[in-house]
């Protein structure tokens, strides 16, 4: 099956229905409970933006980017991040080829369609800061040469929030470039009553076959480029947006990028619900995963234990919903 738009958006959103449908059953079969965060990292696909994971150990943060990268028949390269690595070791570097007597590239793993980076806090800033480049602009330079990367390109990085020692907290233009940040959870007792049965045998990961080719993904996000954003409803965008900048209890708001990246994530998450238009309700569910990574609480609002997270919750419930008919 592949995707469309040929005859319109409708047509194309039926086949984005089916493949999606695909791949998230595909995702649910390893990562049992969790519909919402296994839907939100196929919404980031689809936005054309990258996912940072990041909670407690254990929880399977590594195991839904893998099922996300093996649910689509692309190249997936995998990046232990550790201390020692080194930026070209994500990127790529030129080597002198003896018996052509001249430099060739040798490409990094970042040269894949899925880039699975795990524990990137681990690594050194100036490792971590490799990634810039190829995350923003979809493409790397070394040595004074820029190579381009293929489409779709996806980072999907893990961090473990609790083991602070010997780890280098993302700064904030790194975390910038993510366009979502989620956390698993703990699973509900009867998926863990599931999942000690299924993980009995061998892994699900390794029985887990793709269902979507590379190009149904490029086609994909065709379709979701099409879906329309009301001008009531970019105002109101602009407006969460700009009501974190404007906080007494933060003292860093969001970018215009994530702006942008807050509706390119909502078109995306109304085309999975079949629809051809942004609501409302598409830009709330998103606010919290989009925008709070990305903001800094000040010291008396870390005192007071209110996080990002909450005070982007209560900016939802404040800011004013527009007439999204207009």
């Amino acid at each position: 099956m592949s995707v469309s738009t040929h005859g319109g958006i409708g047509r194309g959103l039926d086949g984005l229905a089916q493949i999606s449908s695909k791949i998230l059953g595909a995702i649910e079969s390893v990562i049992e409970g969790k519909p919402d965060v296994v839907r939100l990292a196929l919404t980031v696909l689809l936005a054309e933006g990258h996912l940072l994971i990041e909670d407690v150990p254990g929880v399977g943060k590594t195991m839904l980017a893998k099922a996300l990268a093996k649910s689509i028949d692309c190249s997936v390269r995998r990046v232990q991040f550790t201390p020692d690595l080194l930026p070209s070791d994500i990127t790529g570097v030129s080597a002198y080829n003896q018996e052509l007597r001249e430099f060739e590239f040798k490409p990094g793993p970042v040269f894949a369609n899925i880039v699975v980076g795990d524990e990137i806090n681990r690594a050194s800033p100036k490792t971590q800061s490799a990634l810039l480049e190829c995350m923003e602009e979809r493409q790397v330079t070394v040595d004074g040469r820029t190579y381009p990367l293929d489409a779709p390109f996806m980072v999907i990085a893990t961090q473990n929030p609790v083991e602070m020692e010997g780890t280098y907290p993302l700064p904030e233009a790194q975390r910038d470039r993510f366009t979502a940040r989620i956390a698993m959870g703990y699973p509900e007792p009867a998926a863990e009553l599931e999942m000690l049965d299924v993980h009995g045998g061998p892994s699900p990961l390794d029985r887990l076959q793709p269902v979507a080719q590379d190009g149904d993904v490029r086609a994909m996000i065709e379709v979701v480029r099409e879906v329309h954003v009301a001008p009531g409803l970019r105002a109101y965008a602009i407006a969460l947006v700009t009501a974190t900048r404007n906080h007494p209890e933060l003292r860093l708001g969001a970018s215009p990028r994530a702006t942008l990246q807050l509706v390119r994530a909502a078109r995306a998450y109304a085309a999975l619900d079949d629809r051809e238009y942004v609501l409302p309700d598409d830009l709330q569910r998103l606010a919290v995963p989009v925008l709070a990574h990305r903001l800094l609480p000040t010291a008396e609002a870390q005192v007071q234990r209110r996080s990002a997270e909450q005070i982007v919750a209560e900016l939802v419930e404040r800011v004013p919903v527009p007439d999204h008919r207009r």
